[in-house]
């Protein structure tokens, strides 16, 4: 009898889905997301946002291209945050889906304070998509850099703590859960972006928060083999991905840098604890995390421990087997 339900589960349920699984038109939204991120800098911005792009149970709501650390070797410029819209509608057009989904400009500067946001039409969205009250899809903000927008739309409107969920790439490694990398900063890349603007969400908000530290986002490591043989062959986005790697793996060989056979896509890890959550009972179940009590960030950038803190979500493992073949997965199927 058992069997003969679960087949009757796959024959009503299930066939649509194996019918359509092209680009799997049945599957409908499950969550909202905003994507916030640093698209002018590393570029596993641009492999996590196409993935996401491709991911049919998120709502985009609007794609928000930040600032890096000023002076940051990717982009030195006064223009960090316009410039990284400008590569989020090079992706969209390569893609063939410009003009369908909101992209805004952040703040080309960090916050001046941990107390004082900045303003801006990033922001501005992000409040208003945390207070509507039409829809009753979670929201997620994600964010693949600095926290500066969100900070600020926190800082602006504390009640929007209880709306949302943050996840974010970044933050050095926990001393009782994981090491530093061999010669690695202590100031973490992501967090040194803006440090008042983590500083104003770790020490002053109630903001509900997913992290993924150093430690854990280095997990999401890939081979160029890999890259060559299943993203490359893959239609204009496969070949415009894998020539933003190798336009970097360019870049470094003039200074001498050699990053050998590898690449990290950091910023994947966003795709795998939104898009990839479990389907039954809603989690990213393959993964796995611990609560703790939020640290104190001090002016320098490094965790101060505060047993009274907030619990805060800190991943130590990431299913990266669903993560990336996933994305191999769905880049097969668009060969645009």
């Amino acid at each position: 009898m058992k069997t003969f339900r679960f087949a009757f589960f796959l024959l009503i349920f299930a066939a649509p889905l194996f019918a359509n699984c092209q680009m799997a038109p049945s599957i409908t939204p499950r969550m909202r997301v905003i994507i916030d991120n640093d698209f002018g800098g590393d570029p596993d911005g641009l492999f996590q946002l196409t993935h996401l792009l491709l991911s049919p149970s998120v709502e985009i709501r609007a794609i928000i291209g930040t600032h890096l650390n000023a002076h940051d070797g990717f982009d030195p410029s006064k223009t960090q945050a316009d410039n990284a819209a400008r590569k989020v509608h090079e992706l969209l057009s390569v893609m063939k889906m410009d003009g369908n989904i909101p992209v805004i400009a952040g703040s080309n500067t960090g916050m001046q304070n941990d107390s004082t946001p900045v303003k801006g039409d990033a922001v501005d969205f992000i409040i208003k998509e945390a207070l509507r009250t039409d829809t009753k899809l979670p929201l997620y903000v994600l964010c693949g850099a600095g926290l500066t927008e969100i900070a600020s739309a926190t800082l602006t409107r504390p009640e929007i703590a209880e709306k949302l969920t943050l996840i974010w790439i970044g933050g050095a490694e926990y001393s009782d859960l994981a090491l530093p990398p061999p010669n690695g900063s202590a100031v973490e890349y992501n967090l040194n972006i803006d440090i008042f603007a983590a500083r104003a969400l770790f020490n002053r908000s109630q903001v509900n928060l997913w992290q993924v530290p150093r430690n854990v986002y280095r997990q999401a490591i890939i081979s160029y083999a890999e890259l060559a043989t299943r993203v490359k062959p893959n239609g204009e986005t496969g070949k415009y991905l894998y020539n933003t790697l190798e336009n970097l793996m360019g870049r470094l060989q003039k200074y001498k840098f050699n990053i050998g056979e590898t690449y990290i896509l950091g910023d994947s890890p966003l795709v795998l604890l939104t898009a990839l959550q479990s389907s039954f009972e809603a989690d990213p179940s393959s993964s796995d995390y611990v609560n703790k009590p939020c640290p104190i960030i001090t002016g320098g950038g490094i965790y101060q421990s505060n047993p009274n803190g907030r619990k805060i979500r800190v991943y130590q493992h990431i299913d990266t087997r669903l993560m990336f073949d996933d994305f191999f997965a769905k880049l097969e199927m668009l060969k645009n």
